[in-house]
């Protein structure tokens, strides 16, 4: 048996983690074995790059995000889909291609670091406009230094759409959401729809 690997990416305050935990929800009640997860991982290398925007930089950092991604892989998982399950996680590779090109890596660098890793089934790219985004950062206040810098908001949103152009450039099966207005409930059964329809194509 193989599972169904499912990631969610997308600006800071864009509200992934609501959307990854209601989406995880919404698959248990319909009797799927969830995994909900995140990058950086919460593994010690993985709190060791949450916890380090301030003191990494540039391909440290890069590198640093690829090997906490590579050891999620290995050790969480590709243990869950081995069994069958579902992996809902929050934040992968498209935001590596955003945070790590802001801070400075080309992006076919960022890309090289991350290509070997597995790709999704199913890569959720949540959006809004920038003003919509910079209010609900504002609303929560900035967890790392890339939401810190003025502007971030615009720029995050920009290059996610690059991020989702570049994926689906490469074949990754990519689902764009505008999450302007919608709330996080709809936007969780819009992905939980896509799910459900394997064979449908990039959009």
């Amino acid at each position: 048996m193989t599972g169904l690997f499912v990631t969610i990416d997308g600006p800071g305050g864009v509200g992934k983690s609501e959307v990854t935990r209601l989406v995880a929800d919404l698959l248990r009640e319909q009797g799927e074995a969830v995994c909900q997860t995140r990058e950086p991982s919460d593994t010690p290398l993985g709190q060791l790059a949450r916890a380090g925007t301030d003191d990494y930089r540039g391909m440290a950092m890069a590198c640093l995000i690829a090997a906490d991604r590579y050891a999620h892989l290995e050790h969480e998982i590709r243990p869950v889909l081995a069994r069958g399950g579902m992996v809902v996680c929050d934040r992968y590779v498209a935001s590596s291609l955003v945070l790590q090109v802001l801070d400075g890596v080309a992006r076919d660098v960022v890309w090289e670091l991350n290509r070997h890793a597995d790709m999704p089934d199913l890569a959720v790219i949540l959006n809004a406009r920038a003003d919509v985004v910079e209010k609900r950062l504002t609303g929560r206040g900035a967890h790392s230094r890339y939401e810190r810098e003025a502007g971030s908001s615009e720029r995050e949103c920009a290059y996610f759409r690059e991020a989702a152009r570049f994926l689906m450039a490469t074949g990754v099966r990519v689902l764009q959401i505008d999450a302007s207005t919608d709330s996080p409930e709809e936007v969780a059964r819009t992905i939980v729809a896509a799910i459900r329809e394997p064979r449908r194509g990039s959009s």
